[in-house]
């Protein structure tokens, strides 16, 4: 890739920047004060910013550039079909061969009887289409009663008025009168740091029932269908206890309520499966799509609808869609992220190569006298920063405190690793190798030292 090296200098990009542009879940005003990072290009699992640094992305842009960046291939298919068809609309009784070829490759690689795709332009517009969905299905079956959705606390499905109400992160919910009505949310299956003295069997049991418990509190002749990540990405990577997804299907299925999978994070590879839900031999009613679809290259997001759904809402008009549902351009790209992802065998590499070498070298984290648990499933991985290892214990100082002075020390160390509150997460791009699944490691236990040496110095390391 052609490096862009005739930009301004960095410290007028970032005043630009500051004067023009505001950023999302950012404080402008403390992000103007110090001044954004400049991304100026990026290569495979790399990037570079506008001083020359090169940095390890360990979290896949934002979970989503599966295939890795500077891929030519999807850049020549977007010129393509830009050069034939740059767009048309899917309204009007009218259709395009990538949006038609899109959805039936997508009926290939979902399981069971999910043929159907809904096309968006984000997870989040997909998400407000499945309330939607959901909700229009049942009044078709005589049933308009049926209305509550039921999501999970510090769950994420978007930051839209519906996909932030169908999240349950308290800080979204502070701002514009969320969740809309008829949102409810039940407990996460967090074993350690909510689980106590429980085993991790029986408290995703217990976890999973409090969904049968919710739909007796409220009626089940008003739940319209639940919604979960298989593993909770935005949350802090939530990984289940094995016990929690089976019971959750065993309930969606007894209790006639549809299940919807947010697959957002974990589809197209992320669990080593083409979809997290085959991870866990779950077979929902709706997936959510979006991110790995294109690897990020170009927006797009999709519902991916059971049979026994798309019957009953294509007997009715839906009156619901978007200008760029199965846009030709994002929908070619998509069309070859996928090509590539089956040709180049990447779920294979993440199977048998990456994941174990991730899961080895994670595992060794765990060892650090700041880090009370790690965990991970395919290439996502998580683990838990705390003042008192043997208790599990949270910092006494506001959450988050600590996870901020990791993230800063990541970044110091040319390394891209999340924080959500004090817990510490990554994603890299599927197609990383065992020698960077190292040096990201590496970067991460410097890190993890520059960050306990800090904390100790400020007083910080006591627990709640």
């Amino acid at each position: 890739m052609t490096a862009i090296t005739n930009h301004l200098p960095t410290a007028e990009l970032q005043a630009l920047d500051a004067a023009h542009h505001l950023h999302p879940f950012t404080h402008a005003a403390g992000l103007a004060a110090r001044g954004a990072r400049i991304i100026t290009r990026a290569e495979g699992v790399r990037l570079w910013d506008s001083d020359g640094n090169e940095i390890l992305d360990g979290m896949a842009g934002l979970w989503c550039v599966n295939i890795g960046y500077g891929r030519a291939e999807l850049a020549e298919v977007a010129a393509r079909q830009m050069r034939e068809l740059p767009f048309y609309n899917t309204f009007f009784q009218t259709s395009h061969v990538p949006a038609i070829a899109l959805a039936a490759r997508l009926a290939e690689l979902a399981p069971g009887d999910l043929n159907h795709a809904f096309f968006a332009g984000s997870g989040s517009e997909a998400n407000d289409t499945n309330i939607r969905l959901v909700r229009h299905y049942w009044a078709r079956l005589g049933k308009p009663g049926k209305r509550v959705i039921i999501s999970r606390r510090n769950g994420y499905h978007g930051s839209t008025m519906g996909g932030a109400s169908l999240g349950g992160m308290t800080p979204m919910h502070e701002q514009g009168g969320l969740p809309i009505p008829d949102i409810v949310h039940i407990d996460q299956p967090y074993w350690y740091g909510e689980g106590g003295a429980q085993s991790a069997e029986e408290f995703g049991r217990d976890r999973a029932r409090q969904l049968e418990q919710m739909i007796d509190r409220l009626g089940e002749d008003r739940v319209a269908a639940f919604i979960a990540e298989p593993v909770q990405g935005a949350g802090g990577v939530i990984i289940p206890p094995e016990s929690y997804w089976p019971e959750i299907a065993r309930i969606c299925a007894e209790r006639e309520i549809l299940l919807i999978v947010d697959e957002v994070i974990c589809g197209f590879g992320r669990t080593g499966q083409w979809f997290g839900s085959q991870h866990y031999g779950v077979q929902p009613d709706i997936i959510t799509v979006a991110k790995g679809l294109s690897s990020g290259y170009v927006p797009i997001g999709a519902s991916i609808i059971s049979d026994r759904v798309a019957e009953v809402i294509g007997g009715d008009e839906f009156n619901h869609g978007y200008t760029y549902s199965g846009h030709p351009v994002a929908a070619a790209v998509a069309l070859e992220n996928l090509r590539i992802l089956e040709e180049e065998n990447i779920l294979g590499h993440v199977r048998s190569t990456a994941a174990p070498a991730l899961a080895r070298v994670w595992e060794r984290l765990g060892d650090h006298p700041l880090v009370g648990e790690t965990c991970s499933l395919g290439l996502i991985a998580g683990l838990a920063l705390t003042p008192d290892k043997a208790r599990r214990a949270p910092f006494a100082a506001p959450s988050g405190t600590a996870g901020l002075i990791c993230r800063e020390r990541c970044f110091a160390n040319n390394l891209v690793m999340r924080h959500v509150g004090d817990r510490m997460v990554v994603a890299p791009p599927l197609v990383i190798r065992p020698a960077d699944i190292d040096l990201l490691a590496e970067r991460a236990w410097r890190a993890l030292d520059e960050t306990h040496a800090a904390l100790r110095e400020q007083g910080l390391m006591a627990a709640a």
